[in-house]
């Protein structure tokens, strides 16, 4: 029998050894939600808390339970825009990665 590993695992294992897949990982995240694409934003960065900070530890960081943080990043879930900024920047203290705000022209 094969041996295979789940979709998290293989995202989890790569952000612990790569940290700039961490930073592409919630620059991705915030891309998607600066874009409007709130449920595509929300998922990955879900996925880029449970492949570092974890949700119990965010809990902590941000003061809010860690269910009310995966309730409000769930698909059906509307995040203030203090609580989204508050998990923002504790992901970004815990695993040192800085994002920086730019404006592009578009065509």
């Amino acid at each position: 029998m094969a041996l295979t590993r789940s979709f998290e695992d293989t995202i989890k294992a790569r952000a612990e050894r790569d940290p700039a897949f961490r930073d592409a990982l919630l620059t991705e995240a915030v891309d998607q939600l600066l874009a409007g694409d709130l449920d595509t934003g929300k998922a990955v960065l879900r996925c880029t808390i449970n492949a570092t900070i974890g949700f119990e530890r965010l809990a902590e960081e941000t003061g809010t339970s860690s269910k009310s943080l995966m309730r409000m990043l769930s698909p059906a879930g509307n995040p203030t825009a203090s609580n989204l900024f508050g998990v923002l920047h504790a992901v970004q203290k815990t695993t040192g990665g800085h994002l920086v705000a730019s404006a592009s022209a578009s065509g």
